[in-house]
């Protein structure tokens, strides 16, 4: 029987402690079965922490960075659609001037078709 591959995310704290623990002196074996992480992925994080990729600044910087980015995927997705939503309407608008119908998404009866029957 095959083993799901566990994917977990760890805070920017927790593997700032886990590099420390390693600079001080912990063998990488030690930290990897204590924690349950592999030993590459606390390679990676000492890499990472060498690199200053764990300071507080630059963990803000990149997170603002990545809100930003999204921020402005969002915007251009919601100028799209209202691109296209003032296309449909304009288009709705023009079949109903060629059609002669109301463009009103709400309509009144036609009270005169109701009496026909009664006159």
């Amino acid at each position: 029987m095959l083993s799901m591959t566990r994917h977990r995310s760890h805070s920017v704290d927790f593997k700032r402690q886990v590099v420390q623990e390693y600079l001080a002196g912990q063998p990488l074996q030690g930290l990897a079965v204590r924690h349950d992480l592999s030993r590459n992925l606390i390679r990676i994080w000492i890499e990472k922490y060498e690199a200053g990729a764990f300071d507080e600044e630059t963990v803000a910087v990149d997170l603002l960075q990545r809100y930003e980015a999204r921020i402005a995927s969002l915007e251009r997705l919601v100028g799209k659609q209202a691109m296209e939503l003032e296309l449909l309407q304009t288009a709705m608008k023009s079949a109903a001037r060629m059609k002669g119908i109301s463009t009103s998404a709400v309509v009144e009866p036609d009270h005169a078709a109701g009496r026909k029957g009664f006159d």
